[in-house]
């Protein structure tokens, strides 16, 4: 997959985070807790291994349910504002210079970031792009198994880990 636009540099000021698609938005009840605007920079860059996004979470919400990856590290810079990292069982606080790391693994790597302020938390998110991925979600107990071929085209299949089916059902 060629980036369409390629820029040397990128200046923060200059992006324009946007929600998230109509397609994945969430339903009303998880959107009062869950709320991301993100702006792309890895794939302007021309970055085909790292993944890279300017995060915005308002007052009150994460941008993303607590989940842990199974092939990806994830790493967060915060630029602005105050929140809390949810890792595992353990909570830590987040202000403005600090850096997250978040290493594949299970319900011990699991994470979250809460913006507790009362102004947008603003951050950098950057992961390894390994395909394909498993999401754990400790929380709902769903798993989810992403894909993406090199056209773009994207595969996604989310589940129960109890709804787990002998390899020979249906044949």
């Amino acid at each position: 997959m060629t980036p369409t636009a390629r820029r040397p540099v990128i200046h923060l000021s200059d992006l324009q985070p946007e929600g998230r698609p109509a397609e994945w938005a969430p339903p009303p009840a998880v959107a009062a807790r869950i709320e991301v605007r993100r702006a792309p920079i890895a794939d302007a860059l021309g970055l085909r291994l790292v993944g890279c996004n300017l995060t915005v979470v308002p007052p009150g919400k994460a941008a993303y349910p607590h989940h842990s990856h199974l092939a990806n590290d994830e790493l967060f810079v915060i630029l602005e504002g105050i929140g809390q990292l949810r890792l595992g069982d353990a909570r830590h606080a987040l202000r403005a210079g600090d850096v997250v790391g978040c290493p594949r693994g299970d319900a011990d790597t699991a994470h979250q970031i809460i913006n507790t302020g009362d102004a947008d938390l603003r951050y950098l998110s950057i992961s390894s792009k390994v395909s394909p991925e498993i999401c754990e979600y400790p929380d709902s107990g769903k798993v989810a198994a992403y894909f993406v071929d090199a056209a773009g085209n994207e595969f996604a299949h989310i589940s129960r880990k109890g709804d787990d089916r002998d390899y020979w059902d249906g044949e």
